[in-house]
């Protein structure tokens, strides 16, 4: 294809995608108040034993807030025609075997990456009542609106970003990188890893929370492993099957007249 034909494609794709994106952000927007009432209600439950409630410290506030929330919510929603259209486009000057590599990451990042959020989703009331919780009844927990739904969103995104890295090992050993047995010898520095990355995006003190992230990224992991020392061993035993048997030895009797 001359690169006027593909200057011509990629218009006609990303024109899509934009539509696309705006739809999706003016539905963001309008469903925006729907959202902050999910978001708002660990807040809720606190505000039933003390004084607590989300605030804005500006005018506009509330606004930029909507704005921000419409914004994420545009790029997740219409991300299954954006992402389409990015491969679409892309894959076409793939050969084969990097199509099925592609493919193949998409269709097990993408599910995963949405269980991951949705983890998240449902982790967070628990989170932020356990960080409260460490203030008195008789304190006032005065919250920042922007900072709040800015704490939620990277909790959401980290555990959905967690839930991947399996599917990113995987693709390491399909692409020579990283082999089964350098991951089975690491395991115990990976489960450490795990769990300060549990401890980090979830309260120290709230253990629960903790395993509750790391046994699912544990359980994804060897997973992982699973996979790719089966991918290895075929390997093995093909490349054992095609190699040639050693020469019949000189002092062979068989080789004598």
């Amino acid at each position: 294809m001359p690169l006027a034909g593909h200057v011509t494609e990629a218009r006609r794709r990303a024109t899509r995608a934009a539509v696309a994106f705006t739809v999706a952000l003016i539905l963001g927007f309008v469903l925006a108040d729907q959202v902050l009432d999910v978001l708002r209600a660990p807040v809720e439950e606190l505000a039933q034993s003390r004084q607590a409630s989300l605030n804005y410290d500006t005018v506009t506030g509330a606004f930029d807030l909507h704005v921000r929330i419409a914004l994420v919510a545009g790029v997740v929603l219409s991300s299954p025609i954006w992402l389409r259209e990015l491969l679409a486009y892309l894959t076409p000057g793939f050969t084969w075997r990097e199509k099925t590599y592609v493919l193949g990451f998409s269709a097990a990042a993408v599910p995963l990456f949405v269980a991951g959020c949705t983890f998240g989703l449902l982790l967070f009331p628990r989170m932020v009542t356990v960080l409260a919780g460490f203030s008195s009844d008789q304190d006032s927990t005065i919250l920042d609106a922007s900072y709040y739904v800015d704490f939620v969103m990277k909790i959401v995104l980290a555990t959905g970003i967690a839930f991947v890295l399996p599917v990113i090992v995987v693709t390491l050993n399909v692409l020579g990188v990283l082999s089964a047995h350098r991951l089975r010898r690491s395991w115990r520095v990976i489960v450490i890893v795990i769990v300060v990355f549990s401890a980090l995006v979830t309260p120290a003190a709230d253990v629960m929370s903790m395993f509750l992230v790391a046994l699912p990224m544990s359980a994804l992991f060897g997973a992982a492993v699973a996979v790719t020392t089966l991918r290895d061993n075929r390997i093995q035993r093909r490349t054992r099957a095609v190699t040639p048997t050693d020469p019949t030895p000189v002092g062979d009797p068989a080789c004598s007249v």
